[in-house]
C-alpha cells in the first residue's frame, strides 16, 4: 500500500501546446513530497472527438486533471465528465481570464493558442535563439556588440543552457569560457552594448558536474586535471578576479536552476547600455 501512495496520475489537457499546464503542474507538484506525479499530457485537444480518448484514459488512471481550454462548451464537458468520474478538475485559465475581464472591462477573444501567434515577438525569439547558437562557447566573437547579454564563466557553469533559456525570452545572449592564461577576445572588452555577467559555482559542484561529463577522446584532454578540485579552485579565483577587474556582476549558480539564473540576469537588464 505504501508504494501505491508514492505516485499519482496528473492529467494535463490543452487546446494548445500544453506548456502553461506543464509548468503550472510541476510548480504545484514540487510543493508536495509525499507523492510524485506521473504526467499524462494531451496537447491540441480542440473538439469532443479528440477529447473522448483523453477522458477514457482518465477513467482508466484516475488522478488530478488540469486543463487550459478556451472553448467554453468543451471546458464544461471536461468538468462534467470529471465530476461523473469522481476526479478533481481545474481550468487554470478561467479564473485568470475572469480577473482580466473584470479589470479591463472587455471580453476575452477565446482564441486558441493566442500566445503562439507568429508576430514580431515570435520572430524576435527565433532570432535570439539563432544568435545564441551561433555565439556559443566563444564563437563569432567579432559580433559580441550585437548581444544583449554575454555570459562568461569557467567550464560547467551552465553558460549554454542559460543562453538558450534567455533566447526563449527574446534576449540575444552569447557565452564565452574563461580559461586561465587564455586572454578574452578584444571584441568582448570593447563591447559597449551587452551586459556582461560572470557565472560561478562552488568547487565541489563543478567537480561533480565535470566528473559526470562525457568528453569522448579529445586529443590532449586530461580528465584528472579537469576534475581536480585544487585546479578548479584556481580557475574560480581567476574568474572572480577577472570579473572584479572589469566590474562585471557575478552570479553563483550552485543552488540555482537555469530558470533562476536567467531570472537573476533579467533583473540586471537595466544595466544594459
Amino acid at each position: 500500500m505504501e508504494n501505491r501512495k508514492s505516485f499519482f496520475h496528473l492529467h494535463l489537457i490543452s487546446d494548445s501546446t500544453g506548456e502553461t499546464l506543464i509548468s503550472a503542474g510541476r510548480a504545484a507538484s514540487a510543493q508536495f513530497r509525499s507523492a510524485l506525479p506521473i504526467e499524462h499530457v494531451y496537447p491540441l485537444i480542440r473538439n469532443r472527438r479528440q477529447l473522448m480518448p483523453v477522458l477514457q484514459a482518465i477513467d482508466e488512471k484516475p488522478g488530478i486533471v488540469l486543463y487550459t481550454i478556451v472553448d467554453q462548451d468543451l471546458a464544461n464537458h471536461v468538468d462534467e465528465r470529471c465530476k461523473e468520474l469522481g476526479v478533481p478538475s481545474v481550468n487554470l485559465l478561467e479564473p485568470v481570464l475572469a480577473t482580466f475581464q473584470a479589470y479591463l472591462g472587455d471580453r476575452s477573444r477565446r482564441r486558441v493558442g493566442a500566445q503562439h501567434a507568429l508576430n514580431a515577438d515570435y520572430f524576435r525569439r527565433i532570432d535570439a535563439l539563432n544568435f545564441a547558437m551561433d555565439h556559443d562557447d566563444g564563437q563569432m566573437a567579432e559580433s559580441y556588440d550585437e548581444a544583449d547579454v554575454v555570459i562568461v564563466g569557467i567550464s560547467r557553469t551552465s553558460k549554454t543552457p542559460t543562453c538558450i533559456y534567455l533566447a526563449n525570452r527574446g534576449i540575444k545572449a552569447a557565452n564565452i569560457p574563461i580559461v586561465p592564461d587564455v586572454p578574452l577576445p578584444p571584441s568582448l572588452l570593447s563591447a559597449t552594448k551587452p551586459l556582461i555577467v560572470g557565472l560561478i559555482a562552488t568547487t565541489d559542484r563543478i567537480s561533480q558536474v565535470r566528473e559526470n561529463r562525457e568528453l569522448g577522446t579529445v586529443a590532449g584532454f586530461d580528465r584528472s586535471h579537469y576534475t581536480d578540485r585544487a585546479n578548479i579552485n584556481e580557475e574560480l579565483k581567476y574568474a572572480r578576479a577577472l570579473c572584479a577587474r572589469h566590474q562585471w556582476p557575478i552570479i553563483d549558480v550552485t543552488r540555482r536552476s537555469i530558470e533562476e539564473t536567467a531570472a537573476a540576469i533579467v533583473a540586471l537588464r537595466p544595466k544594459l547600455r
